[in-house]
């Protein structure tokens, strides 16, 4: 299993953001036709953030301790870095090795279970698909709406269930389920890179980045990027196998007494298409955990 070295990720993750800001677009002007460099300079990049060129050189090449508060917002104004981008190059500054730091900690182990009183929560919902997954996007507990909703993912017996697992390596069963499954796969990826610069010493998100490096050409290419991404609402929209397409919103909770774990439930405006089609599956899902019920109709 590898490690995830934090210096490494810092000096990719900075040339990535580098590489892809043109002058132009900086307010800078471009002197010369020939540029030996995609996107900034590193002097250029110094000049932006207020900072010397060596200490900018030595940043880049891996080294953001003793970094203030200050810089990192300078240098993330520089290189033009979103919400996500912002805290991942935070997370990759705590994660640098200084003295005392977390390097120096125990690994924070993944969650593996939920309380019992989570899954009560899960079950009260009875009208909305939710689940709550961990840190390495492990389906820890579901409720009936969301083992019907994401019978495809379940229908791989290994446990957990893994979304990042399903999409990368069964991806034929993945894009039939996945309506924008190019979408879901760059994300999952930019998710799993956010996780990694929170907690690279995490054995179990190693391990899972392992395998899908090793086994998807897909994976290897959207991790390359180094996008990183958060998400706490959105639109999911799937074709599922029995009910046909429903386009979900998502609102995604982190659980403040269980750190590294997520809640997800999944709604539909009422009158909607999507609105029938839970329904259904609600219907469709009680027959199929239920069938004595069902032969007693």
């Amino acid at each position: 299993m590898a490690t995830i070295d934090p210096r490494t990720e810092i000096k990719e993750f900075l040339r990535s953001r580098r590489a892809r800001i043109a002058p132009e677009r900086a307010g800078l002007a471009a002197y010369g036709g020939n540029r030996r460099v995609t996107g900034l300079r590193r002097e250029e990049v110094a000049l932006l953030a207020g900072v010397s060129v060596d200490y900018y050189v030595r940043m880049e090449r891996g080294s953001l301790t003793g970094a203030s508060d200050g810089v990192l917002d300078a240098l993330a104004s520089a290189l033009q870095l979103d919400e996500a981008e912002r805290a991942h190059l935070y997370h990759l500054a705590r994660q640098s090795g200084a003295p005392g730091g977390p390097r120096h900690r125990r690994p924070t182990a993944t969650a593996a279970t939920v309380r019992p009183a989570l899954q009560q929560v899960l079950d009260a919902l009875t009208d909305a698909p939710a689940c709550i997954h961990n840190n390495c996007y492990d389906v820890l507990a579901m409720n009936q709406l969301a083992r019907a909703l994401y019978s495809p993912l379940l229908a791989d017996t290994r446990r957990p269930a893994n979304t990042a697992r399903f999409v990368y390596l069964n991806p034929e069963a993945a894009k039939k389920f996945f309506v924008d499954y190019d979408h879901i796969a760059r994300d999952a990826a930019a998710k799993l890179r956010m996780e990694s610069g929170r907690n690279p010493h995490d054995e179990d998100l190693t391990a899972l980045i392992d395998e899908l490096t090793e086994s998807s050409e897909l994976f290897r290419q959207r991790w390359a990027s180094r996008d990183v991404r958060l998400q706490w609402s959105g639109r999911k929209r799937v074709h599922h196998p029995v009910v046909g397409r429903l386009d979900l919103d998502v609102e995604s909770m982190q659980l403040p007494s269980d750190p590294g774990l997520h809640l997800n439930v999944y709604t539909a405006p009422t009158g909607t298409p999507t609105a029938d089609g839970l329904t259904l599956l609600a219907s469709w899902a009680a027959d199929r955990e239920n069938p004595a019920a069902r032969s007693r109709q």
